[in-house]
């Protein structure tokens, strides 16, 4: 973050701290999926087109679900490594890794080669179950012409123009359903750190 402020500095960087504070005075995560909650499922398409159904996953344990923007932004790419890294202590704990985006199939199998992830990555394409769970907001007017000149093609990675968004949501979730730990940040460079996904794990 201290690096893309310095590199950014200027009215490029003011827009995109205006963006994220916009989302904060709305209070946006206020609305989500929180902790006590009891998760709804989903049968999405993974990297190859294959549906993957949350129920199937909650069957063989618990879940760690992580929404992310897509392989574009840095800070997903950054998060999605680290939880590569834990993968194996994730599953030790008897949970499942699973990764979200509104990125179309072809575009997260970019992201998932590019990242070298063994965990299912999967498309919602139209943020269709991001919306379900009050995690998606529309990017503004000025962030969308300073990503275009970022030569950031949000729309084609998401294969539609609604330039709609999921706010990078991390979920630990019990083979209940039942929601142990919910992260949902309006401010997209903050992350849930990995060794609290495992702590969360530990207490189910």
């Amino acid at each position: 973050k201290k690096a893309s402020s310095e590199k950014l500095a200027g009215e490029r960087w003011d827009i995109m701290s205006r963006s994220t504070q916009q989302l904060k005075d709305r209070k946006l995560s206020e609305g989500a999926l929180r902790e006590g909650d009891t998760i709804t499922s989903f049968n999405l398409p993974d990297v190859n087109g294959n549906l993957v159904s949350l129920d199937q996953i909650l069957e063989e344990g618990h879940a760690v679900i992580s929404f992310y923007r897509g392989g574009w932004c840095p800070y997903c790419n950054m998060e999605l490594r680290a939880l590569q890294q834990i993968l194996p202590q994730i599953k030790e704990a008897g949970a499942n890794l699973i990764a979200i985006s509104p990125e179309t199939p072809d575009n997260s199998l970019t992201t998932s080669e590019k990242n070298e992830l063994s965990f299912s990555v999967l498309s919602d394409v139209d943020n269709q179950y991001a919306k379900s769970l009050g995690l998606v907001f529309q990017m503004p007017a000025e962030l969308q012409e300073l990503y275009a000149s970022f030569n950031l093609d949000v729309k084609k990675h998401n294969g539609n123009d609604d330039f709609e968004l999921p706010m990078p949501a991390t979920y630990v979730v019990s083979k209940s359903g039942k929601v142990i730990k919910a992260f949902v940040p309006e401010d997209y460079t903050e992350r849930l750190d990995p060794e609290e996904v495992l702590s969360a794990l530990e207490n189910i």
